[in-house]
């Protein structure tokens, strides 16, 4: 235990450069209403923090251990379940962790179904997703064609200049069914309600830039990556300068109509947004003949999905070209958790039930997640998954089944690609801003989460004697501002940095 605590202490130091005014207790920085040395005294804080009036109508529930001792500094409704938001991806991730490990890498095949003849291939180019997020811009310097434009470099390689055939999209590794159950229809359109899918493109999202004609008199609006594939409707009107600027797009259902509206200001910068696409592996397969046909491949064929043909490919006449691997789930995991990424949470959750399970579907992805939990000796009576994200406002889980999550993870040999890939507050992430240049500045590392109502925290805390700590603090039912709970869990966060038992 001793070494556990050496290593968390030595994570944090690596990482975090302590100012001066945080080396120096101040009257303004550290009065006594923030140093504790008693449990009983901490407790009592915490009984006069949850009992805000505020939160009168609304349900705290809260589990705060130590993970030296054991001892709970704090407990309130820590078996009750809750609606748990975004903190849910700590679940996803360390059983992807436990299952996949840190190493483990997407693969997406790329097959061909015919002959080359000299330079052209008489057949079909078959592409064979595995769930793999990462094929967009995120890990490549922002361009989101670098992944097509390898595979066009491959291709070349093979001496492939024409192709008289397809390209075709094999996503049914994956279920179809692309969106989660429990989400809320009005957030279909957002980028945090992508589609999941075997196989992806850009978030399966377009980019949307709003920008301000040179008469002033008109919107423009651009989409990256250029295509046909959506249809834009502009309805953004240009406003005086001294008016606000308010960008909203809409796709509608079951189709790529997107539109454009709200105002943008006579004198504002370009203004960029994301909205979904309907049919993600067709999208991917659109872009991809087009970045083909740009880097000089004659294609004769047409983009399609699986789906669309006869009938399904046979893979015993075809021959694989190349694979694309991703970065390892590491690295993937810290988008999940640091940025809170739903779309890459829900692929890693259908990832995990086809690696166990031989098919990518919500159920087999949870249902191997739970024997995880159960072998990490946790309780799941009467938990409830339903996604890998937490968008759904069908998922359940006590504040006790966090912490004994945190507890196991702590003391796994995934703790460190675990540890690394949480929001570090003051620091990084979806906490970047929170507890800034506090003495908790650095020492809070937590999975944050948000619906209506719904605000959580749960992660890792070092206290002022670098006593490791594991917490939940989840709030849900409230109907005072979102802003206000964020206070009472920071707060918290704060007499948690400055905890000292001597």
């Amino acid at each position: 235990m001793v070494n556990r605590r050496i290593a968390l202490f030595i994570i944090l130091i690596g990482i975090v450069s302590v100012s001066a005014q945080d080396r120096k207790d101040t009257a303004a920085e550290a009065p006594r209403r923030y140093s504790v040395s008693t449990l009983p005294e901490f407790w009592t804080q915490m009984e006069d923090i949850f009992n805000d009036p505020s939160f009168s109508n609304a349900n705290w529930g809260v589990l705060i251990q130590s993970l030296e001792t054991g001892e709970y500094f704090y407990k309130r409704n820590e078996d009750k379940l809750f609606l748990p938001a975004s903190s849910l991806k700590l679940f996803t991730t360390s059983a992807a962790l436990n299952l996949l490990g840190p190493e483990y890498r997407f693969t997406t095949n790329i097959y061909k179904h015919g002959t080359i003849d000299g330079s052209l291939l008489k057949g079909d180019i078959i592409v064979q997703g595995r769930g793999d997020p990462t094929i967009s811009g995120r890990f490549y310097g922002g361009d989101m064609l670098t992944v097509y434009e390898l595979w066009a470099d491959s291709l070349q390689n093979l001496g492939i200049e024409e192709i008289d055939g397809n390209i075709i999209g094999d996503d049914s590794e994956f279920d179809d069914r692309g969106l989660g159950e429990g989400w809320s229809w009005d957030d279909e359109s957002y980028w945090y309600s992508a589609q999941s899918s075997a196989i992806s493109f850009n978030d399966n999202c377009v980019n949307i830039s709003v920008a301000v004609s040179r008469d002033k008199k008109n919107a423009k609006i651009l989409v990256d990556p250029y295509t046909k594939y959506v249809v834009i409707t502009n309805q953004v009107l240009v406003v005086p300068k001294d008016s606000t600027t308010d960008i909203d797009v809409f796709r509608d259902r079951g189709t790529n109509i997107i539109t454009v509206s709200g105002t943008i200001k006579e004198n504002s910068d370009t203004v960029r947004t994301f909205c979904t696409v309907n049919n993600p592996t067709q999208f991917a397969m659109v872009t991809l003949k087009h970045v083909l046909e740009m880097r000089g491949i004659k294609i004769n064929g047409s983009s399609m999905v699986v789906g669309d043909l006869p009938r399904p490919v046979d893979y015993k006449d075809a021959s694989l070209l190349f694979v694309n691997l991703s970065p390892p789930l590491r690295e993937i995991i810290k988008v999940v958790n640091k940025n809170s990424q739903n779309f890459y949470a829900e692929q890693i959750l259908k990832t995990i039930g086809l690696e166990a399970q031989h098919y990518g579907t919500v159920e087999n992805g949870i249902e191997s997640e739970l024997d995880v939990f159960k072998d990490m000796g946790m309780n799941t009576d009467g938990m409830m998954l339903v996604d890998g994200s937490g968008l759904s406002r069908l998922d359940f889980v006590t504040p006790r089944q966090f912490v004994s999550l945190l507890n196991y993870m702590y003391k796994s040999r995934y703790f460190v690609p675990f540890f690394n890939s949480l929001p570090i507050a003051g620091e990084d992430g979806t906490m970047g801003t929170r507890l800034k240049g506090t003495r908790a500045d650095g020492k809070i590392r937590a999975k944050t989460g948000y619906l209506t109502a719904v605000r959580s925290l749960c992660g890792y805390a070092m206290t002022a004697e670098d006593e490791p700590i594991a917490f939940a603090i989840i709030a849900n039912n409230f109907n005072v501002p979102v802003k206000l709970a964020e206070n009472l869990q920071d707060l918290v966060c704060l007499r948690l940095a400055n905890f000292k038992r001597k």
